[in-house]
């Protein structure tokens, strides 16, 4: 065979083997609109309850709820510690705010099915079992608020307009809580110090192995593993698409995100990210209590599920209070004498993405 015909041919061969090879790959990662709706109600709850258990936010995704129902419309939501991030999170402070953003949406979501949720502080610290009990009732008035919010909430990391949020916005957003919601522009002096830190908070937890092993835990690369599981970190809510992501899902395991490759990749993206932003939120607290901490996961819901309508994107980095060192130097920096619970850059989108990290079935934190 002539060398020509033979290059010809053993490159076809290779084309086509790639084309297959591709085929069968992992194209695509499981997003949330993949998932179907699990609206059926069971025989521990009605259907009007199911549908009340709404998304929210979490560390890694993790979702550390339950919920334990008494009687209908009467719950207790518990504290789930197989899903707690020890090594970033050891008081178990940053669970107890994503459990108060889990009671923030349950309670705009049982208003918007014409209920008011009675609630009694259950847990006196942060590692108890149960935390919060919770009644429905049904009140008179009419719905006051739009359940859409919550399913179209999105975290979103790129891509943010350098500019400072407007007035009226700004103004919405505080909604009378200026004394806990503190705005730094990218105006501000406050904003290099605030970026200074938090990359350099990222760094020091890169290249800690405690973290990165516990990070890797929730990463669900693949498409198999992120429908098992419907929680933690997937390839599109770490907005890394296309080739990347590809590669990604096909050829990286858990292995490859405690390796200096994933380390130093991950420290660039936060490098872009602090610098793309119209400012920073800081949330604060009264004091350092269970009740407090639940507060600011409510308080920090409340500002994530009205962004969205104007168009101004939120993304919590909290390594930065995480880092004892990068701890210390932000409040000496910033001068604000209560406790900063919660840090997030935010900006303008010209376009926002529709939502994409996973949640969990009701039947799957249902604790009987």
């Amino acid at each position: 065979m002539k060398r020509r015909k033979w290059i010809h041919l053993a490159g076809g061969s290779f084309l086509t083997a790639g084309a297959v090879a591709y085929g069968f790959s992992d194209r695509k990662n499981l997003v949330r609109s993949d998932l179907p709706d699990s609206w059926e109600g069971s025989a521990a709850l009605l259907a009007a309850e199911w549908r009340i258990l709404a998304l929210a936010p979490s560390g890694h995704n993790t979702q550390p709820w339950f919920i334990h129902p008494i009687e209908p419309w009467y719950w207790i939501i518990g504290n789930d510690s197989n899903r707690w991030l020890h090594a970033v999170d050891p008081t178990q402070r940053e669970t107890l705010f994503s459990i108060g953003a889990f009671m923030k949406n349950l309670e705009y979501a049982a208003s918007e099915y014409g209920y008011d949720c009675l609630w009694e502080l259950l847990g006196d610290n942060a590692q108890a079992a149960q935390i919060m009990e919770v009644k429905l009732v049904s009140k008179a008035a009419a719905p006051s608020f739009a359940i859409g919010k919550i399913t179209s909430r999105r975290t979103v990391r790129f891509n943010y307009l350098k500019i400072p949020l407007r007035k009226k916005n700004l103004d919405f957003l505080l909604d009378d809580e200026s004394d806990f919601i503190h705005y730094f522009p990218s105006s501000s002096e406050q904003l290099q110090s605030i970026n200074q830190q938090n990359l350099e908070a990222n760094r020091l937890q890169s290249w800690r192995d405690n973290p990165q092993e516990e990070l890797a835990k929730w990463v669900r690369f693949t498409s198999r593993e992120a429908a098992l599981n419907q929680d933690g970190l997937i390839t599109a809510s770490m907005e890394i698409g296309s080739i990347p992501g590809w590669v990604l899902r096909n050829f990286y395991g858990n292995k490859q995100v405690i390796g200096k490759n994933f380390r130093e990749r991950s420290i660039e993206k936060v490098r872009r990210e602090v610098t793309e932003s119209g400012g920073w939120f800081l949330i604060t607290s009264k004091n350092d209590s269970v009740a407090e901490w639940l507060e600011t996961g409510r308080r920090m819901q409340r500002l994530f599920l009205e962004v969205r309508g104007r168009n101004i994107a939120v993304h919590p980095m909290t390594q930065i209070l995480e880092e004892p060192a990068t701890r210390q130097a932000l409040t000496q920096s910033i001068g604000i004498s209560q406790p900063i619970q919660f840090i997030l850059r935010i900006g303008y989108l010209k376009t926002y993405p529709a939502p994409v990290s996973l949640r969990r079935p009701v039947e799957w934190f249902l604790h009987k």
